[in-house]
């Protein structure tokens, strides 16, 4: 019989798996969205946000929120070299080719990671400013550090969602991602476009990263290991959609860790049998589609 306490204790920590899924998978469904290429490097784009995180706290500074603006910004600039040194070029061939190309840079920078940080695991702390418990109810608490990242992720979903609705920037990106012919005849920069959806993308992704370092192991794997989540989520919420995409990462979040209370292994077998029954019943997802 599971106790109530326990139960509530996973759900809050399924939110917070949530929470940092979210921030991988909403690059992951922006670039797909706009792109329309499957980003099988997204993965260790997370990977090496957490790193610079983890590379920040140990300087001389340790200066935990100075990690996570600089793992944005190094991530931003490495996506902008792999989309305007190699994606640009593929993007009128078959999606194999893309997706063949995104994973040889996954074998690429996970042996360079290896190679300099070693093959160990490494964490950090949250930052001290966030080293306490936020008292929900009696017996019910949430570390604040995860509470935060929760936050962090629903700022995040409006931040975007305002943003393409209300900036034109946002018009452009969603006149762009329904029809890059047109948008070409009306005289848009598409190529200047692409590189900018990508560098936004991949900033999340290094920001997710260093915000999950304090909560999870870092190690040259955590790139494969995330993006495999990565994928269900957006697969189950809807391909290009960032409501599905927020929607899908709590719901896997909720899987991964209610689920192991119940069986050894089920937290991770349930996100896959949860989409094989959206392939199944609901292929275009729960929300479904790119945003209008």
């Amino acid at each position: 019989m599971v106790s109530t306490g326990l139960l509530i204790d996973q759900v809050i920590t399924g939110l917070s798996i949530g929470s940092w899924l979210f921030l991988i998978a909403v690059g992951l469904s922006l670039i797909f969205g706009v792109l329309e290429v499957l980003n099988f490097a997204h993965g260790v784009l997370y990977m090496i946000g957490a790193y610079v995180g983890i590379v920040a706290v140990e300087s001389s500074t340790g200066n935990f929120w100075l990690g996570v603006v600089a793992a944005g910004l190094v991530v931003g600039l490495v996506g902008v070299f792999i989309e305007m040194g190699f994606l640009r070029r593929v993007y009128d061939r078959d999606e194999l080719d893309q997706l063949l190309l995104t994973f040889a840079f996954v074998l690429i920078i996970t042996d360079a990671v290896r190679y300099v940080f070693g093959s160990g695991s490494r964490i950090i702390n949250p930052p001290p400013s966030l080293r306490f418990d936020v008292v929900l109810a009696e017996g019910i608490s949430i570390p604040s550090y995860r509470a935060f990242v929760i936050v962090a992720s629903v700022a995040v979903m409006g931040v975007i969602l305002l943003a393409l609705r209300t900036t034109n920037f946002g018009r452009v990106v969603r006149a762009t991602s329904s029809d890059r012919d047109m948008a070409l005849l009306l005289g848009i920069n598409v190529p200047r476009l692409y590189t900018g959806v990508f560098f936004i993308g991949a900033v999340l992704a290094g920001v997710g990263g260093a915000l999950a370092a304090p909560l999870q192991s870092v190690t040259p794997e955590l790139g494969n290991q995330v993006i495999i989540n990565a994928f269900v989520v957006v697969v189950i919420g809807g391909l290009g959609s960032f409501t599905g995409a927020f929607i899908g990462a709590y719901i896997i979040g909720i899987m991964i860790a209610v689920g192991s209370i119940f069986a050894a292994g089920a937290g991770q077998l349930f996100p896959f049998v949860a989409l094989i029954a959206v392939l199944l019943l609901k292929p275009e997802g729960i929300v479904g589609g790119a945003e209008a």
